[in-house]
């Protein structure tokens, strides 16, 4: 197949003369259409759109479509792209509709819920989210248009795929028996720890480790961990040594969740028994001893409490089987008219090597 170099900007059309214009022409910018399903068009600029996202996701970058035209490496990466982008892109077409067939509506309420949500979790105002639409080169409008999208195949799936996936108690059963690990609560432990700081020196403007201040650190990290070893009270030697803000409890920090831990902090609290005291550990302030107070293992949950989960885990496991069941239908019911023959090659040649996974 002759390879097809992908356009980077809409078509521009200049109409010279039309019916109904007046004897001087005028300039018309008409979208260049690849592709019609079911009356609906799929443009050009629709793709480049997608083009830039894909590429900005994986090279974690912005990207322009200035890039795409003068970067060698980003068109050869378009090139490998966009078949997948032209068939994910048909089949959101399709399901889109088939939510507004079953009438399906994402009303202005949902949505300014939905931007309400995004400004609480990423803490912005209106003003940060307008800084970060524009970031993302997003007007107010798109990003409606992209929750209605994604609102409507939601629907899609709920009501016209899902019901047709039966689950029964003995599947849920088979599932929580095979995946334990899915279900479990959090280990936790609760521990004293005892801090010891050591003061750092600012020289050309960063902070430098003062050798002397780190030796005092360790003598004295070390000798508090005899002591602890010794059978003093290990409360009193955090309220004589420590410097840390926990002092004024004990050094006592409960339910910390294992998993949350660093690698390294999790690894030394792991080998320790109730009444343990570990070793001195160094961090970018000073030095730490931790002695452990208890420890509650992880734990699977109890099957009716998760019951909900596990319907959730198995659905999502087959709505992709059942999805692609779903699309071929509705393809075979649908009137799809490429206007381009080049993508039309590779939106098959896509198609099929999907349809062979």
């Amino acid at each position: 197949m002759k390879k097809v170099l992908v356009p980077f900007v809409a078509a521009v059309m200049l109409v010279a003369a039309m019916p109904g214009l007046s004897a001087q022409s005028k300039s018309v910018i008409i979208q260049k259409v690849i592709v019609k399903v079911n009356g609906e068009v799929f443009t050009l600029t629709d793709l480049t759109q997608r083009q830039i996202q894909v590429l900005r996701d994986q090279n974690q970058r912005q990207i322009s479509q200035q890039d795409l035209q003068n970067d060698v490496n980003l068109r050869k990466a378009l090139d490998d792209v966009t078949p997948s982008i032209l068939v994910d892109a048909l089949d959101e077409l399709l399901l889109v509709q088939r939510g507004r067939e079953i009438g399906a509506k994402f009303t202005d309420e949902q949505f300014k819920q939905a931007l309400e949500n995004i400004k609480k979790e990423n803490k912005l105002d209106d003003a940060g989210l307008a800084k970060a639409l524009q970031q993302e080169g997003l007007t107010l409008q798109e990003l409606r248009q992209q929750f209605e999208r994604s609102f409507l195949l939601q629907s899609v799936q709920r009501q016209e795929i899902m019901p047709s996936m039966t689950l029964t108690d003995e599947e849920k059963r088979q599932y929580y028996a095979a995946h334990p690990q899915e279900f479990m609560t959090a280990g936790t432990v609760t521990i004293r720890e005892l801090f010891v700081d050591v003061p750092t020196t600012t020289q050309g403007g960063q902070q430098v480790m003062n050798v002397a201040a780190d030796e005092a650190g360790k003598k004295k990290i070390d000798d508090a961990r005899e002591r602890a070893l010794k059978g003093e009270d290990f409360v009193k030697l955090v309220g004589e040594l420590s410097d840390s803000g926990s002092k004024s409890n004990g050094g006592l920090i409960s339910g910390i969740v294992v998993n949350d831990l660093s690698p390294e902090l999790a690894a030394v609290l792991t080998k320790l028994k109730p009444g343990d005291v570990s070793e001195p550990i160094r961090s970018a302030k000073g030095y730490a001893i931790f002695k452990l107070e208890s420890r509650v293992d992880a734990v699977p949950q109890p099957f009716d409490k998760v019951k909900d989960q596990i319907a959730q885990k198995i659905y999502d496991s087959r709505m992709e089987g059942e999805q692609k069941k779903y699309l071929e239908k509705l393809r075979t019911q649908a009137l799809i008219e490429w206007k381009d023959e080049g993508y039309h090659q590779m939106y098959d040649k896509a198609r099929t090597a999907k349809a062979g996974h």
